[in-house]
């Protein structure tokens, strides 16, 4: 069985004992909450769709660990006056484990 869930802005593709990385979500290490923003569930050709969500179904959901992920480097620069800036940016994201899928 699968589901597309709206999670942190984005939307995710999960099965059932996947891990997957996330943004952060407000909750703590080692603990875990319901997503009931399910967009589609299903499984082969049996499929809801949801009008934008599907009634009673829910993702379980539960976070391994809170990590960071790639640094991005950036670099501008105006050419011919001297001035170049470089910046960087490592994203705070969660580790998360699917537990059930109720649809």
């Amino acid at each position: 069985m699968f589901a597309v869930i709206k999670l942190a802005g984005h939307q995710h593709r999960i099965e059932k004992d996947q891990v997957f990385l996330s943004e952060l979500t407000g909750a703590d290490e080692k603990s875990e909450f319901e997503c009931k923003d399910v967009l589609m569930v299903g499984q082969k050709a049996d499929v809801k769709i949801g009008k934008p969500f599907v009634e009673g179904a829910s993702v379980k959901l539960q976070v391994l660990e809170n990590v960071r992920g790639n640094k991005i480097r950036g670099f501008t620069y105006q050419r011919r006056k001297g001035t170049q800036r470089h910046w960087g940016h490592r994203q705070e994201l969660q580790k998360l484990k699917v537990v059930e899928i109720k649809g």
